[in-house]
């Protein structure tokens, strides 16, 4: 069950806290919370489609089983949304998107990205760009800044150091600002898990102390 408390919090989220958050609970595997946040995110006017490509785009990071069981329960608050806009394969579609949405994110970083993931891993380094970047983060529907809040919340509580640090410098070059991304961080207390929360925050300071940004 979900605290008193915890859901007079929940009933203060707005539009903009409530996209992370959910892909966060989904993430946690935490059923109540997903619920909840599912149910504020309705009653404020979240349309269905951010929804579903919120969900929809966790597969990268937590696996075809989570999402599919929270897609499920969102399609009990959504019964009747049956249009999900479903894409045909066009594998050149996605490599030109992947490739411009993966220089926008690394800028000049971008073919030392690729080489490095390359070396040991040649599918990966094809992969990032085709299904990541390409085939789900470009996915109409939700924006390229939406979507990079959604990875900064979701590697924040499944801890991955590293690929949390490169989605932070995401959110920063598609204009998200510091006190948004700490919102999203600090947002996550709400499942009652502070000490996740501090890891995300000790990775964005290292990532503003690397930055040189104050």
């Amino acid at each position: 069950m979900i605290t008193k408390t915890s859901q007079h919090i929940i009933n203060t989220f707005e539009e903009e806290d409530i996209l992370p958050l959910i892909c966060a609970a989904a993430a946690l595997r935490d059923g109540k919370y997903l619920r909840a946040l599912i149910e504020r995110a309705k009653l404020i006017g979240v349309k269905e489609k951010p929804l579903y490509e919120s969900l929809l785009q966790n597969y990268l990071f937590t696996g075809y089983p989570s999402a599919m069981i929270s897609l499920k329960i969102l399609k009990e608050y959504c019964p009747k949304f049956e249009n999900y806009s479903y894409e045909s394969w066009d594998l050149n579609k996605y490599r030109q998107r992947g490739t411009k949405n993966c220089k926008k994110i690394y800028g000049r970083k971008f073919e030392n990205l690729i080489s490095n993931v390359k070396s040991f891993s040649p599918e990966l380094s094809d992969w990032l760009l085709l299904e990541g970047y390409g085939k789900v983060l470009g996915r109409k529907g939700l924006s390229l800044k939406k979507r990079e809040l959604n990875n900064v919340s979701v590697l924040t509580v499944l801890t991955f150091e590293d690929q949390l640090f490169s989605h932070i410098n995401g959110a920063f070059r598609t204009k998200s600002t510091i006190d948004q991304i700490k919102k999203v961080i600090t947002n996550l207390k709400i499942f009652g898990k502070a000490g996740l929360s501090r890891f995300g925050m000790r990775v964005l300071n290292k990532y503003l102390k690397q930055k040189g940004i104050g």
